[in-house]
């Protein structure tokens, strides 16, 4: 090996930064010297994913390989930003570490915060007059699109209660299904596709409204619909696998007898 690195039993954030150096270097690899921001974004995503699935298991373990991905992920566009003369990951790190100084005043200063929602409130105070938002709607316009959309709908719901723009209680909201619910039928009958996906999103909507209202995330709700969906299909199949019946010729109603069993079988 012709590359100036030194072999260790334990490495730093020092030398991450100078192998990200040497891959993205001629004598480095072709594939990491290809990537530029954003063909390598989606990576950012996958590797938050992973480190929620490790945090879900309570595997320490994975958690700690995990995080290292999401760090690499980092450095790697801190990297990719240093040869263009951008900024580099000591420019992440005094940004950030400023980013806590100045929004921590009761820790740095002498503001006083006693409780953890003075604290989000003086953060959200600081953040708005930092960012120059000086509208609510600049505040919601904060709120990235490309985040999952049900995280998203409750961030811009939440910011629109902040100044009373918000129902009275959960039975307004539950209403406002039934409504968006009406109105989505109509669309379907209507056949027009266009209305259809707008009447759908807003049924979705309102039924992130009552999520909120509840204190139950819409995102982890769903998550967990879709985990006893594929739970109860998976005893679906066996049963219909031990009755010799194929599920792509079974009737529905016979399926449905079987979703029925199953759901009685996972109650027990």
């Amino acid at each position: 090996m012709l590359l100036d690195f030194s072999f260790k039993e334990k490495y730093n954030i020092d030398d991450l930064l100078e192998i990200m150096k040497i891959l993205r270097s001629p004598e480095g690899c072709p594939w990491d010297r290809e990537q530029d921001h954003k063909s390598i974004k989606k990576s950012l995503i996958e590797e938050t994913y992973e480190v929620i699935e490790a945090i879900n298991k309570e595997d320490n373990t994975l958690l700690c390989e995990e995080l290292g991905d999401v760090l690499l992920q980092v450095v790697f566009h801190a990297q990719m930003a240093d040869e263009k003369g951008n900024f580099n990951f000591a420019d992440v790190t005094d940004g950030i570490c400023k980013k806590l100084i100045e929004r921590h005043p009761h820790v740095f200063g002498d503001v006083k915060a006693d409780t953890s929602d003075q604290v989000l409130v003086n953060w959200e105070q600081i953040k708005s007059k930092s960012k120059n938002r000086k509208t609510q709607t600049d505040k919601m316009l904060s709120v990235p699109r490309e985040l999952p959309a049900l995280m998203r709908s409750t961030k811009l719901q939440e910011k629109a209660a902040k100044v009373g723009f918000d129902w009275q209680s959960v039975d307004g909201a539950l209403e406002k299904i039934d409504e968006e619910k009406k109105e989505l039928e109509q669309a379907i009958k209507a056949g027009d596709k266009k209305n259809i996906e707008e009447e759908l999103g807003d049924l979705l909507f309102s039924v992130v409204n009552v999520s909120r209202f509840v204190g139950v995330d819409a995102e982890e709700a769903l998550t967990a619909s879709a985990d006893k969906f594929l739970n109860r299909f998976s005893v679906v199949e066996k049963l219909a696998d031990e009755r010799g019946l194929n599920m792509s010729e079974t009737s529905l109603e016979e399926l449905d007898k079987l979703w029925e069993e199953a759901k009685l079988t996972q109650s027990k």
